[in-house]
C-alpha cells in the first residue's frame, strides 16, 4: 500500500532551518515530531541550594532493570549550567489539571516557583508537585550528547502512583494541549504482546 503524504528526506549536512533541494527543514522537523502525542511532565532538581524547574515532554522509559529513565534539555535553556551537573531530580507526571502548570515551567521568564505548593522528596531533594499522576525520584545515571541536547539519563530509587484507570494525564500534541477522553478506555494489552512495545 502506497505511503500518503508528500516524502520529505533528510540531506547530510543541511543547516537546521533551512531547506535542501530534497531535504526538510527545522520546521518540517518539529511538526512531523508534533504528530508523536506525548504526555508531559515537569521535571525538578535542586542545584547548589536553588530549585529548578522545567516543563518536558521528552521524558521516556529506557530500561526495567535497572530502571531508567530518560529526559533531554536544549543547550540553549538558560538553566543548562545547572541541569548539566545535577546528582538527583524527579519527575512529575502532569495531570490534566496541571496544564498552568506546565505553561509557568515551559517559560524562562519570572519565578516559576511563586504561589506554587511543592513537597520535598525525601530520595532526590527535588521538588514533588501534588496532584501530579506520578513521581519519579532519580539519580544521575549519565548524561550523553544529544546534538544541541543533552541527554540526561536517570535510575530511579523510589516512585509514588496517584493516578489510576480514571487518571486524565495532561497531553501534548500538534503543538498544543490535548484531554485524554477517560470514556474511550479500550481493553488493555495482552501481556504476551508487550515485547512488540520494548516493554
Amino acid at each position: 500500500m502506497a505511503a500518503s503524504g508528500v516524502p520529505v528526506t533528510a540531506t547530510p549536512g543541511a543547516a537546521a532551518g533551512q531547506a535542501c533541494a530534497t531535504g526538510f527543514t527545522a520546521l518540517d522537523f518539529r511538526a512531523a515530531l508534533g504528530m508523536f502525542a506525548t504526555g508531559v511532565t515537569i521535571v525538578t532538581a535542586d542545584s547548589g541550594g536553588e530549585r529548578i524547574g522545567a516543563t518536558v515532554s521528552s521524558f521516556n522509559s529506557v530500561s526495567l532493570d535497572p530502571p531508567l529513565v530518560l529526559f533531554s534539555v536544549g543547550r540553549n535553556s538558560k538553566s543548562f549550567s545547572a541541569w548539566n551537573s545535577v546528582e538527583h531530580f524527579a519527575v512529575n507526571v502532569l495531570d490534566q489539571s496541571q496544564r498552568d502548570l506546565s505553561s509557568r515551567f515551559g517559560r524562562s521568564q519570572g519565578d516559576k516557583w511563586e504561589g506554587v505548593e511543592t513537597l520535598r522528596g525525601e530520595a532526590s531533594g527535588a521538588a514533588l508537585l501534588p496532584g501530579a499522576l506520578a513521581w519519579f525520584e532519580c539519580d544521575t545515571h549519565s548524561i550523553l550528547d544529544g546534538g544541541d541536547h543533552i541527554i540526561i539519563l536517570g535510575r530511579v530509587l523510589t516512585l509514588t502512583l496517584h493516578g489510576g484507570e480514571a487518571a486524565q494525564p495532561l497531553v501534548f500534541f500538534g503543538g498544543g494541549y490535548r484531554n485524554l477522553d477517560a470514556r474511550s478506555r479500550v481493553e488493555p494489552l495482552p501481556s504476551e504482546h508487550w515485547w512488540v512495545y520494548a516493554w
